[in-house]
């Protein structure tokens, strides 16, 4: 008896298999040439990807100057990038102590170990919150020093250090702030929704580099003679408050999204209001949530940028410096280039593992 392609000899059903080089053509053909319009289309941007990127390897790397002392030493016709490398720990560490330098380090790699926190799923997520609330004050307490570590002035944060600083604590602030808003804007306390709703549609209406001139120019003004309150808390204030606003719409979207069932069985057990949030409906709507929470993470991270305008040097502020100083001139093109890969690196990397997590829920649904 003969056996069918799609039949084993034991009767089970198997998929008929597939090369990789017929999935691959059949891909080519529905994704770049399904119509004769598109065809050309693809065509086209092939020839210019064909044309455009050995010219481009070849100014950015292969015929580019990397090492030198001055701009006089960039004899190449490829890219200078002299005024990146030879002032790569100013734009990194902006005007922190040399000799402290490795608590910076130490801070960016606490930072940087979120990613992989979140995406173990092996690891108990009490202790991953635990990590996240001790997080702010450990980076403050490292950067600006105190408790067994010299204390370092916050005039000498500059560069990547006040953007990733910003951008880190941020989010870790305004993610609880905006939970609070979105639980007050929700909730059945006449006093207590309107302000919610007052402080959420009031910053959401506001500019936040108005937000920041006013924390710059005018909140000085409240406070007595004498009494000042560093710029760079003013500005993480503003940007806390600014995220936080727009993070509690995004939860209470979420918290919308909640089938009654879940608050219905939570009062059916006797569960009090905090303990129903607490244990029941915050946990389903984060894990919701987390996509756009990231996607505005990459937001504020980018809006870190804005604080230039009120005297904080972030990397924006130390790559307007570099190209305005007289033995870097003509070379903005390299300066801000290297900006632009900066901050493509890390948004791109982060919309990746929100992509990830979107799949990944789409997964546990199906």
């Amino acid at each position: 008896m003969t056996v069918s392609a799609t039949q084993s000899h034991s009767g089970v059903q198997v998929p008929p298999h597939h090369p990789l080089g017929h999935q691959v053509t059949r891909w080519i053909k529905t994704q770049l040439f399904p119509t004769p319009f598109q065809s050309c289309l693809s065509l086209i941007t092939l020839v210019l990807l064909v044309w455009f990127t050995p010219l481009a390897l070849d100014w950015l790397l292969f015929s580019a100057t990397f090492v030198g002392d001055s701009k006089a030493d960039c004899i190449g016709g490829g890219a200078c990038w002299l005024p990146v490398t030879q002032r790569i720990e100013l734009f990194v560490y902006g005007f922190y102590p040399d000799t402290e330098i490795w608590r910076v380090n130490i801070a960016f790699g606490l930072a940087a170990a979120i990613l992989p926190l979140l995406y173990i799923k092996q690891i108990d997520r009490r202790w991953v919150l635990g990590y996240l609330i001790v997080l702010p004050f450990l980076m403050w307490w490292l950067l600006k020093g105190g408790v067994g570590l010299p204390e370092v002035s916050s005039t000498k944060f500059a560069g990547i250090l006040v953007t990733v600083f910003l951008g880190v604590i941020g989010m870790l602030f305004a993610l609880p702030m905006g939970v609070l808003l979105a639980l007050g804007r929700r909730s059945n306390k006449p006093v207590i929704k309107l302000l919610s709703v007052l402080y959420i549609e009031l910053v959401r209406s506001v500019p936040v580099i108005t937000l920041l001139f006013m924390a710059s120019l005018m909140i000085q003004l409240l406070f007595p003679e004498g009494m000042t309150i560093d710029i760079f808390l003013r500005v993480l204030i503003v940007l806390i408050m600014f995220t936080a606003a727009y993070m509690a719409e995004t939860i209470r979207g979420g918290l919308q999204g909640m089938p009654s069932g879940q608050y219905e069985a939570a009062k059916a057990l006797g569960f009090s209001y905090w303990k129903t949030m607490g244990l029941i409906i915050l946990p389903q709507v984060l894990r919701n949530t987390i996509p756009p929470l990231l996607t505005q993470f990459i937001g504020l991270f980018k809006e870190t940028t804005l604080v230039v305008v009120v005297g904080v040097l972030d990397v924006v502020g130390i790559a307007m410096s570099t190209t305005a100083a007289p033995e870097w001139l003509g070379l903005e093109h390299e300066v801000y280039l290297f900006l632009a890969l900066f901050f493509f690196t890390i948004c791109f990397t982060l919309s990746r593992y929100a992509r990830h997590l979107e799949k990944q829920m789409e997964k546990s649904r199906s």
